[in-house]
């Protein structure tokens, strides 16, 4: 081997233990869960006692009318939240970009929500939804209106926890949001007001099309996250009142801890692992386009 060769090869023998202990860590469990949803396991079992029963648990999920359930209501919450969070979060990032006093403080109250444990929002807002001593009906009361069933009828507890969502993650959005808008080429925006535009045209013209890269990556993780969810409902309504609130990470949470079929429950794991590979490798795919379009650009620009 030459000296030159042992060279380029050498970080990499470096590298390799980290890479090696890393790529068991990450890849070893998701086999395991491959492999246990092939199987008939319940956790009275040791994994090797198990029955390898195929695709049965699979084939069991989609003419379970529980399981399609859940991912309806998974894909209606991932839907209403992530759309709701984006105007909420672009929006909030456009009216507190500017330089004014107390704006720093402001933004810094704006991302406390996000920095609160899951476990901590869902009592939080459980509470504040309580029937007779929480906030919100106790207001109502006061005001004269009917206490509204919050999380004991299944409208209006699907509804509460899109709140509860909305209040702890509007803030991821406004950070990248805002990050995005601070990060613009100053020389477009002074160049829009040199021609007169109003600060409505300069938000729907520049700002937008600029931040859109930005947004799109922001809309795909948000996506990605909100079809993980886990904490909060679980806390709030544990899924219910009847599977009114019954996400999927719920179901495999119950699938696996009260019914005790874990084959079952990976199956699940795995479907939904699918789901979140597609938006995934979706997000790669549009930056990749976008470093694409980047390079193109800049050579063009060179080229001039």
């Amino acid at each position: 081997m030459s000296i030159a060769r042992a060279n380029r090869l050498t970080p990499y023998l470096f590298l390799a233990p980290a890479g090696a202990v890393l790529a068991v860590a990450l890849f070893y469990p998701i086999c395991y869960m491959i492999y246990a949803s092939f199987l008939d396991w319940n956790p009275s079992q040791r994994i090797g006692e198990a029955d390898f029963i195929g695709l049965r648990n699979y084939t069991k999920l989609f003419s379970d009318d529980a399981f399609r359930e859940s991912m309806w209501v998974t894909i209606k919450f991932s839907m209403v939240v992530v759309t709701i969070e984006m105007i909420l979060g672009v929006g909030l990032a456009l009216l507190l970009d500017r330089n004014i006093r107390g704006m720093s403080v402001l933004r810094t109250l704006f991302i406390l929500p996000m920095m609160i444990a899951p476990i901590v929002v869902g009592l939080m807002w459980r509470y504040m939804y309580h029937p007779t001593v929480g906030i919100f009906n106790r207001t109502l009361t006061d005001w004269g209106f009917e206490p509204v069933p919050w999380l004991a009828d299944g409208d209006w507890a699907f509804a509460s926890i899109v709140i509860a969502d909305i209040w702890q993650w509007t803030p991821f959005i406004f950070i990248l949001s805002l990050a995005a808008l601070q990060s613009l080429p100053a020389s477009a925006i002074e160049a829009s007001k040199i021609d007169g535009a109003s600060g409505w045209q300069q938000i729907v013209y520049i700002k937008l099309p600029l931040m859109l890269p930005v947004l799109i990556v922001t809309l795909l993780l948000r996506l990605i996250d909100s079809f993980k969810v886990l904490e909060v409902i679980l806390v709030m309504t544990n899924g219910g009142p009847g599977l009114s609130t019954e996400i999927l990470s719920i179901r495999i949470n119950r699938t696996a801890s009260e019914f005790r079929e874990l084959g079952e429950a990976a199956a699940m794991s795995n479907l939904l692992l699918i789901v979140l590979l597609i938006l995934t490798f979706a997000m790669f795919i549009y930056n990749k386009a976008q470093e694409v379009r980047a390079q193109r650009m800049r050579a063009v620009e060179e080229e001039a």
